[in-house]
């Protein structure tokens, strides 16, 4: 029998599969033959399979360095599932008992163990050092290798220092693998390991199945994300987001619009992450909105959405989470959401680190940048900040892509770009050549005195975008490279300087526009908006409140104010969870005057054959909602209202805005003990006695039907206060 059949004998033996994914065979050998191997794998490559296979086969143990808890947990289990023996796999760190260490280091010296997952931190305890200097290792698996560089997306200290701890232990053959790393992370992790001489085994970068999508970030993003939960059938789905309080905040928000989702955060207890993870694991939930601390190793081949809140720090870091989607080859979608904003502040966030850390971290977010606004083909510029060439003009899978821009003749800008970079001698970056170009007399060009260089504001009318994605594109078309050691340097290839000598049209797309504000003022605009879509519905249902009213001898106010009934005749709600997401009105409303409303909107619905709003308005756990209730538990507890609103920082006007929601939305408070204090018996019956009898509840109005010098709009407010809470609810 041949090698090659005998390795897929065994692998069949081992693991029950018929056959190898990729360039694993070629890996596995590599590492047999006692060879230091890097092995560069997209995530769902199947890059466990490379150092557990080959460990099973050698004589000794495997030390494979993982930097997760959780996921070593999860692939020891799965290691003690293909085999009889549960001594096979271990691992070692702070979350066992002294009981249970012992127990592993038995195992280890009785030759049962065949892979032992540490982590670093542990690996630097001089007791595991001096245990495994007496122990046959058969060779390091280094997993998740980026975390070695400054470079990576998650750079770890600890990391570093492996090499001289393997010195320390005996030295063997190395294994680093990683799923995302550009050419310079690559160096880094060999240089650090002292493998540079190792067999690389770099796969393709194109995740063909997943579609890429950059969306503006609005203060709609809540509503827009929920309405996309809801169009995935109870598809299983991640959403990231930069901050433990932003997951906390998304989950609860997702959880009252009824959709099936828990958090996962460094910030919870250990034992409730693993319980959320797994239930996501085991389908009990369909979707998990994390930080960056959930999905190192998660296997979980059928995730159909990655969703990005915030943009990451890094691409490599936005490829790896993207990467969780679609590992079976089936449906991913990956859609992110970006805003100026947001980089802004992560810019903020590392000033006051050391000035090479800055560097690094400006640079990762620039490259962050470039991929959201950029308009040509997201596959395409993720494939070339890993190395590799995508060379078709269409993936058919990102949004760029499926809804292409218009092409521009850019040779000009090009040419201007390449003197600006050979005039500045190729020591500068890109921000620092649209500068010149751009004639802005930063305090940089400024001290070069490149203010004075004849091309200095050539190019003064362009928008900066513009030339940033020049710049970009001529990366990508490889006539500039970019000089990672230093931070981003510009330099021309040959082919670039060719080009200078042999113009030709240089064809290039105009970056996507983020205008924050502007999507501000659509947000705004389209919520401002407070007349009906549906006239007629909207005529029937004042119709059928004028009738309410006067058979319960109410005000017709008292029951549905006017933007209640525009919002019904807009979002059609046909049933009482529906009607209780419509301003103005709450769960005691809703139950009192709701099903003769729901009656006439379905009836008006069916009638006319409406379709109705895939996503009537979001249900929200807003600070707004937190105010209101402890405004009403102040109430309760009988805390004059000025008192109120200093505790509150609210002025009167915003405090008496407030109290007026709640008892519009249909709950009843008692304010009498303030009334009271403030307003004499007979001006409270005055005010009282109007409302009583009006057609509307207008304070200009009642203030003209009263008189304006004899009664204030804050004592007119307070009684309609008492009035709507007493007759209304």
């Amino acid at each position: 029998m041949s090698e090659k059949s005998t390795l897929t004998a065994e692998l069949k033996k081992y693991f029950g599969f018929d056959n190898f994914k990729g360039t694993q065979e070629e890996i596995i050998q590599n590492v047999l033959d006692g060879k230091d191997t890097f092995v560069l794998m997209p995530t769902g490559g199947g890059k466990s399979l490379c150092y557990q296979f080959p460990s099973l086969l050698m004589k000794g143990t495997a030390i494979v360095i993982s930097p997760l808890i959780a996921l070593m947990k999860n692939q020891v289990d799965a290691m003690r599932n293909f085999s009889e023996e549960d001594g096979i796999a271990h691992f070692l760190n702070s979350s066992l008992s002294k009981l249970a260490v012992e127990q592993v280091k038995a195992d280890i010296l009785n030759k049962k163990t065949k892979l032992l997952y540490v982590a670093p931190e542990s690996l630097t305890k001089g007791e595991y050092i001096e245990f495994l200097r007496h122990v046959k290792i058969s060779f390091y698996a280094i997993d998740e290798a980026h975390c070695i560089s400054e470079w990576g997306h998650d750079f770890r200290p600890e990391y570093r220092r492996i090499r001289p701890i393997v010195n320390e232990i005996g030295t063997a053959p190395i294994i680093a693998l990683t799923a995302t790393a550009t050419p310079k992370v690559q160096h880094d992790i060999q240089k650090n390991l002292g493998m540079l001489n190792a067999t690389v085994f770099k796969s393709s970068f194109n995740r063909s199945n997943l579609y890429y999508e950059v969306r503006p970030k609005t203060k709609e993003i809540d509503k827009e994300i929920v309405k996309y939960i809801r169009s995935q059938n109870g598809k299983s789905g991640i959403i990231y987001c930069l901050s433990r309080k932003r997951v906390e905040e998304l989950t609860e928000t997702l959880q009252v619009n009824g959709i099936s989702a828990l958090p996962y955060h460094a910030g919870l207890d250990s034992s409730l992450r693993s319980e959320n993870q797994d239930k996501f694991l085991m389908e009990k939930v369909e979707t998990i909105v994390a930080t960056i601390a959930f999905g190192m190793g998660i296997d979980k081949p059928d995730v159909r959405y990655v969703i990005h809140y915030d943009m990451p720090k890094s691409l490599e870091g936005y490829y790896q989470e993207t990467g969780r989607g679609g590992r079976d080859g089936g449906e991913g979608r990956c859609i992110a959401f970006y805003t100026h904003k947001d980089l802004d502040k992560l810019r903020k966030f590392m000033q006051g680190k050391p000035v090479a850390e800055q560097e690094i971290g400006n640079q990762l977010l620039s490259e962050t940048q470039a991929y959201a606004e950029s308009a040509i083909c997201r596959r395409k510029l993720l494939l070339h900040y890993f190395g590799e060439e995508y060379n078709n003009d269409n993936c058919e899978s990102c949004d760029n892509c499926m809804k292409p821009h218009k092409n521009t003749d850019g040779q000009e800008y090009l040419l201007l770009v390449f003197d600006t970079i050979l005039a500045v001698k190729e020591k500068f970056k890109a921000e620092h050549i649209v500068d010149i170009l751009k004639g802005n007399k930063t305090a940089d060009v400024k001290s070069y005195l490149h203010d004075e260089l004849e091309i200095f504001a050539a190019l003064a009318a362009e928008d900066d975008s513009l030339l940033h994605a020049v710049i970009r594109q001529a990366l990508i078309a490889g006539y500039l490279t970019k000089d990672i050691e230093n931070y981003g340097l510009l330099r021309l290839t040959p082919e670039g300087k060719a080009y200078i000598k042999d113009p030709k049209p240089f064809l290039i797309v105009k970056d996507n526009e983020f205008d924050d504000e502007e999507d501000d003022a659509i947000v705004r605009a389209n919520a401002s908006g407070s007349c009906a879509a549906d006239d007629e519905l909207f005529s029937i249902l004042k119709d059928l409140r004028k009738k309410l009213s006067k058979k319960l001898q109410v005000p017709p106010f008292v029951i549905f104010q006017d933007p209640s009934l525009e919002a019904m005749a807009t979002s059609y709600p046909i049933t009482m969870e529906e009607l209780q997401n419509i301003p103005g009105v709450g769960a005691g409303k809703a139950k009192r005057y709701g099903e003769e409303f729901l009656k006439v909107i379905k009836e008006h619905v069916k009638e006319k054959d409406i379709i109705r709003p895939e996503d009537l308005r979001v249900r929200t756990v807003a600070n707004k909602s937190k105010l209101k209730v402890s405004i009403i538990q102040a109430i309760d507890r009988k805390i004059a209202l000025d008192d109120i609103a200093v505790s509150k920082g609210l002025d009167m006007n915003e405090l008496l805005d407030e109290i007026e929601a709640v008892v519009y939305s249909g709950t009843k408070i008692n304010i009498d003990y303030f009334l009271d204090e403030i307003m004499d018996a007979d001006r409270i019956d005055d005010i009282f006695n109007y409302f009583s009898t009006a057609e509307t509840d207008k304070i200009s109005a009642a203030l003209q039907e009263l008189g304006e010098d004899d009664y204030s709009e804050a004592e007119v407010r307070l009684v309609r206060i008492k009035f709507l809470s007493e007759i209304a609810n």
